[in-house]
Parts: C-alpha cells; structure tokens; sequence
C-alpha cells in the first residue's frame, strides 16, 4: 500500500471530506460558471457588448476557450484532487497532472460498484470530444450510464464543457 493510500485511509473524516468537495463542486458549477462567460477584457473594463457577440469572441479565440477551461478545471471542479497521482506530501503530482491514479477516497459503506482508478483526462482525453462534452452536460457516459460516485454528475453549459475539454486536450505530463 502506498504512503499516498495509507495518508488518505488513516484520516479521520474522509466522507465528510468527500461530501464537502462534492458539494462545492456542484454549487460552484452551479452557480459559479454562470459569472465566467462573459468574462472578456471587454467585458471586464464596462464595454457594452451583447452577451451573444461576447460568445462568439471567444468561441473563435481558442486561447480563450483554453483558459476558461484551465480555470473551471483547476479552479471550480477541482479535477487534479482525484485524476492527479499525489507526490510525498500528499500533495497532487503537476509533472502527472490530470494522468489518472487511483481513487484516493472510499466510500462509507462498502460497495461493488466504487471506483478504483480515476482515468488519465489529460492530453488525450478517453472519449471523443463529443462524448467529452455529452459527458460533462449530461452526466453520462458512452455507455449510456451516468457517472460512478463520488464523480460529480456535472450539468455544465455546452460553452463550458467544450473549454474543459479544449483545455484537457492541451494537458502533457512533464517528460
């Protein structure tokens, strides 16, 4: 057993740790993507631009759409804190950022259908970008099921999902 497996085993509240994260998760995606659209350096200094036009900016900008998803990934879903392998610290790896690892929580109550790998998302992602963004709008996955716990059942906006995804694409681990 790693010292990464026995650090987050040991502790003392990991279910109220997960059912935090979880929570925060969906309320952020909820409620704290919505701000992040029109989130343009127009937008940003008072310009008067209509929310459709400010849209369209950045769909054709994909440096944009790249940092809209860095910042929903690493800064509202929190993705690195279960598809990132932890150093010695316990701390998420960066040189394995996003490249899958084993589920560091476990759940409550013992059960046959919980997780035991978080999948690589970073690079090359393990689905289409179509499937990528039904998964990340919807919940559910190429099989047709919805996601396992304790992986959130994100409802993000097709906008969003597609700059998770674009930003993902972007991902390498350190050589």
């Amino acid at each position: 057993m790693s010292s990464r497996s026995s650090f987050l085993r040991s502790s003392r509240q990991p279910q109220l740790f997960i059912g935090l994260l979880t929570c925060l998760t969906i309320t952020l995606l909820t409620f704290g993507t919505r701000s992040v659209k029109g989130q343009t350096p127009a937008a940003k200094s008072g310009g008067a631009k209509p929310a459709s036009a400010t849209r369209s900016a950045e769909k054709t900008a994909s440096g944009s759409d790249v940092a809209r998803g860095k910042y929903l990934v690493e800064g509202v879903a929190m993705c690195g804190q279960c598809h990132t392998p932890r150093d010695a610290h316990g701390n998420p790896d960066r040189s394995q950022w996003l490249q899958g690892t084993s589920v560091p929580y476990q759940p409550s109550q013992p059960s046959s259908n919980w997780p035991i790998m978080a999948p690589r998302i970073g690079g090359t992602p393990p689905a289409s970008d179509a499937d990528m963004v039904k998964l990340l709008t919807t919940g559910i996955w190429t099989t047709g099921t919805y996601l396992r716990q304790p992986m959130p059942q994100f409802r993000m906006d097709r906008g969003d999902a597609e700059a998770v995804v674009a930003y993902l694409k972007t991902v390498t681990p350190a050589p």
